[in-house]
């Protein structure tokens, strides 16, 4: 079945929150009179989520005191959300070659809602998405496919005729399980440890554009 239909993960895919990110942590650091990371230690480490910086910032904390790091790395995140997170290079042209060529897309991210609605406004994305899935929006995120198969039914397309782009194992466990087509996306924020070739991915993009070789 041809592609109808392109679903993106957010964070290390359609976006670069990874500065944003990475600020916000170290702005946790210095409150703790810690000093910051090196951005390079940061970047990989995004795309799995507020728990994972956490850890890579405060290996030591634990229950509440870990609880209440990362709700302030998630405050700061949110009082500079949008100020300094581009699309990827070419992803506004894919964006727009997709809508003239009449496929839905849209966005299913385990980022919650609180963070992910303002982004896409902030990115001037919410009205041209035809779907746009957080990780509090179903019962169960992502590698449940749940979230991606509410975004088929959002976007009212079948699910063996849709792709999904992500950048980490979870994205493509997801995708698999729902049926659809898979990409790595290797733009993204795989670090050193991740092994993209044993995810079972159908395809691995270098760049958004050559995600129009895959599509009608």
């Amino acid at each position: 079945m041809s592609i109808r239909a392109v679903f993106f993960d957010l964070d290390g895919t359609l976006a670069d929150t990874a500065p944003e990110l990475a600020a916000a942590l170290n702005a946790v650091r210095a409150g703790e009179g810690l000093p910051p990371l090196p951005y390079a230690t940061i970047r990989p480490v995004v795309s799995h989520g507020g728990a994972a910086l956490v850890r890579l910032g405060f290996p030591d904390a634990e229950g509440e005191r870990f609880e209440a790091l990362r709700q302030r790395l998630l405050d700061h995140y949110r009082a500079g959300l949008g100020r300094a997170t581009p699309l990827f290079p070419g992803m506004d042209r894919l964006l727009d070659e997709l809508e003239a060529r009449r496929l839905p897309w849209g966005v299913v991210t385990n980022k919650p809602a609180w963070l992910t609605d303002p982004l896409m406004t902030a990115l001037g994305l919410d009205a041209r998405a035809a779907a746009v899935v957080s990780g509090d929006t179903c019962a169960r995120r992502k590698p449940h496919p749940d979230p991606l198969l509410h975004a088929c039914r959002l976007a009212g397309v079948d699910p063996a005729a849709c792709l999904y782009l992500g950048d980490d194992e979870r994205d493509i466990q997801a995708g698999l399980a729902a049926g659809m087509t898979t990409a790595v996306a290797h733009w993204g924020y795989l670090d050193g440890g991740d092994r993209p070739d044993t995810w079972g991915a159908h395809h691995h993009l270098h760049h958004p554009l050559d995600t129009l070789e895959l599509l009608p």
